[in-house]
C-alpha cells in the first residue's frame, strides 16, 4: 500500500466511521499538541512567524507523492490549530466570532461524512425534515404572532440581508424600491444593495449608535411616494447597540414603508425571557435576519432569515428538472431548491438542531445570559480600572468599548494612534486578541476605542480580568514612546504608530 492509498477511503458508508475514528483519533492529538505549542489566544510573531511554521509543516501541499492520511492531518492540523486565533481562550475577544459547543461541533462531523446537498430530496431525505423542523422552531421563536411564519438556513447575516433585499425588490416591482438605513447598519446592506442593483441607500444619522428615529421621519417624510425598505439593527458590529424598533416599527407604518431588522447579533436574546424584551418591537419586521454562529455557539457557518409569512418566499421558487421536476414535486417529493438561493449547500441546520435538543431553550437562555451578565462585569472592572475608561454609556449586549487613560493625555490623534499600538502589540505577542471600534466619546468627539465582545458561555469575569491589565501595561509602552522615553526613532508618534 502506498503513503496515499489511505487518503483513498471513504468517510460514509458501513464501514467509514472505523476509519473516521481511527483519524479523528489523530485530529483530536493533533488539536491537542498544536494548542499546547500556541500557548495562548494566538500565535506569537505576527504574519511572518506565522507562515513560516505553518509553512515548514504544510509544505509542499501537492507533493508528487502523497504523505498518507495520518502524516496529512497530523500535520495540517497541528499547524492550523498552532496558528489559530482560539475563541474558546478568555483572551480572544475582538470579534463576533464564538467559541462553538462540542455538540455542534459533533454533529457537524456527521453532516460532513455524510455529505447530503440540501438542493434535492434524493440528497438529503432525513436532512431535509431536520432543516424543516429546525427553521419552523426558529421562525416561530422570531415571529411568534404570525400565523405562517417562516424561516432559511443561511451562511450568515450577509447572505441573509442579501436575500432580506432580494426579496423586498421583488415585492416592489415594478416600481424600483429604496433602502433606508442607519449609518450604524453593516456594511452588507450597502453591498447588497450594490449586488441587486438599487440606489445606495439612504442614511439616516445615528444618536449614541442607534438610529435616531426623528432623523428616521424626516427622511421617510421627504422621499414621497414609492416602496421603501428601512434596515434598523438589532446588535451592532462595533457596539453591540440595539436600534429603537418600537418607535422604528411605528414611522415605518405611518409611512407605508417595510422593515427588516438584522438581528444577526441579538436575535438570540429571545432565547431568554428575560432578555427578549430588548428586542420588543421585532414582531413587526417582514424579515429578520439571526445568526448562530455568534451568540448561539455554532461552527461556521449557521446563518437565518426569518419572515412573517412563508409567502413572501415565493419569489426564490425556481424549477430545475433534474433537482424539482413537477412530477415529481406532485408526486410528493418536497422541493427543496426554493429554500436558498445557493444550490449545493452543506446540512447546517443538523448541527443546530443537535444543540437545541441538547440544551433546549433554557439551557440556551442560561448561555446568552451569562455572556451578558459577564459584559457587565467586565464594565464595572473597567470602570473601577484607574488606568482605563469605558465609552460613556451602557454595555451594547455583550459588547464594551474602552481605552487607556494614557491615550487622552495625548493629541486626539497621537492618542487613537497609541490605542491602535496597544492591539497591534498584544496581536503580536500572542498575549490577547482585541477588537477596534471608532464611536462618539462624551464629548462627541469620535474616537477610537479597544472592543471586547464577550461571546464565551463558560468564561467567569476573574478570567477576563487579566486583559486589563496587559493593555495598561501595553499602554503605558506607547505612550512612553509617543512621548519620545522609549523610540528608537525620531519619527512622530502618529506615523509611528498609525492606527
Amino acid at each position: 500500500m502506498s503513503a496515499g492509498t489511505g487518503g483513498r477511503l471513504l468517510a460514509g458508508g458501513e464501514h467509514g466511521p472505523g476509519r473516521l475514528r481511527e483519524l479523528t483519533a489523530v485530529v483530536l492529538d493533533a488539536l491537542e499538541s498544536g494548542a499546547r505549542a500556541r500557548g495562548g489566544p494566538l500565535p506569537a510573531g505576527g504574519p511572518e512567524a506565522v507562515a513560516r511554521r505553518t509553512g515548514a509543516l504544510c509544505s509542499p501541499v501537492l507533493p508528487e507523492e502523497g504523505v498518507g492520511a495520518e502524516a496529512a492531518l497530523a500535520d495540517l492540523v497541528r499547524a492550523v490549530a498552532e496558528g489559530a486565533a482560539d475563541p474558546a481562550d478568555p483572551a480572544c475577544v475582538a470579534h463576533l466570532h464564538c467559541p462553538p459547543l462540542a455538540v455542534a461541533v459533533a454533529a457537524e462531523l456527521a453532516g460532513a461524512a455524510l455529505n447530503p446537498s440540501m438542493d434535492s430530496w434524493d440528497q438529503a431525505p432525513a436532512a431535509g425534515v431536520i432543516e424543516e423542523l429546525t427553521t419552523a422552531a426558529l421562525a416561530r421563536l422570531i415571529h411568534p404572532g404570525a400565523p405562517a411564519p417562516d424561516a432559511l438556513i443561511t451562511s450568515g447575516g450577509t447572505e441573509s440581508n442579501l436575500v432580506a433585499l432580494l426579496l423586498a425588490r421583488e415585492r416592489a416591482a415594478p416600481a424600483p424600491l429604496r433602502v433606508v438605513t442607519g449609518a450604524n447598519a453593516h456594511h452588507s446592506v450597502h453591498r447588497a444593495a450594490w449586488m441587486l442593483g438599487l440606489p445606495a441607500p439612504t442614511v439616516v444619522p445615528c444618536h449614541d449608535g442607534r438610529i435616531d428615529p426623528a432623523a428616521l421621519d424626516r427622511t421617510l417624510a421627504g422621499l414621497g411616494d414609492g416602496p421603501v425598505l428601512v434596515v434598523a439593527t438589532a446588535g451592532t458590529t462595533d457596539e453591540g447597540r440595539i436600534d429603537p424598533l418600537p418607535e422604528i416599527a411605528r414611522i415605518v407604518e405611518r409611512y407605508g414603508a417595510e422593515l427588516h431588522v438584522d438581528a444577526a447579533y441579538g436575535g438570540p436574546l429571545l432565547f431568554s425571557e428575560r432578555l427578549a424584551p430588548r428586542l420588543a418591537g421585532l414582531e413587526h419586521a417582514v424579515s429578520v435576519t439571526f445568526d448562530l454562529h455568534k451568540l448561539g455557539w455554532q461552527p461556521v457557518a449557521a446563518g437565518v432569515l426569518a419572515v412573517a409569512d412563508t409567502a413572501l418566499l415565493a419569489p426564490l421558487s425556481l424549477r430545475a428538472d433534474y433537482l424539482n421536476a413537477d412530477d415529481d414535486t406532485e408526486a410528493g417529493l418536497p422541493d427543496l431548491l426554493g429554500r436558498s438561493i445557493r444550490t449545493t449547500r452543506r446540512p447546517d441546520a443538523l448541527k443546530i438542531a443537535a444543540t437545541f435538543r441538547a440544551l433546549g431553550r433554557r439551557g440556551l437562555s442560561e448561555l446568552v445570559e451569562h455572556c451578558v451578565r459577564t459584559a457587565e462585569e467586565f464594565g464595572r472592572a473597567v470602570d473601577a480600572h484607574p488606568a482605563l475608561r469605558r465609552r460613556p454609556g451602557g454595555i451594547g449586549i455583550s459588547t464594551v468599548l474602552f481605552r487607556p487613560v494614557a491615550a487622552d493625555a495625548l493629541e486626539p490623534e497621537a492618542g487613537d494612534a497609541v490605542v491602535a499600538e496597544v492591539r497591534r502589540t498584544l496581536l503580536m505577542d500572542g498575549r490577547a486578541v482585541l477588537g477596534r471600534a471608532v464611536a462618539e466619546d462624551g464629548d462627541g468627539r469620535r474616537r477610537l476605542w479597544l472592543k471586547a465582545t464577550l461571546l464565551h458561555p463558560a468564561a467567569a469575569t476573574a478570567d477576563l480580568l487579566p486583559l486589563l491589565d496587559l493593555v495598561t501595561e501595553a499602554a503605558e509602552r506607547a505612550a512612553a514612546e509617543g512621548d519620545g522615553g522609549g523610540g528608537d526613532t525620531g519619527a512622530p508618534v502618529t506615523e509611528r504608530l498609525s492606527p
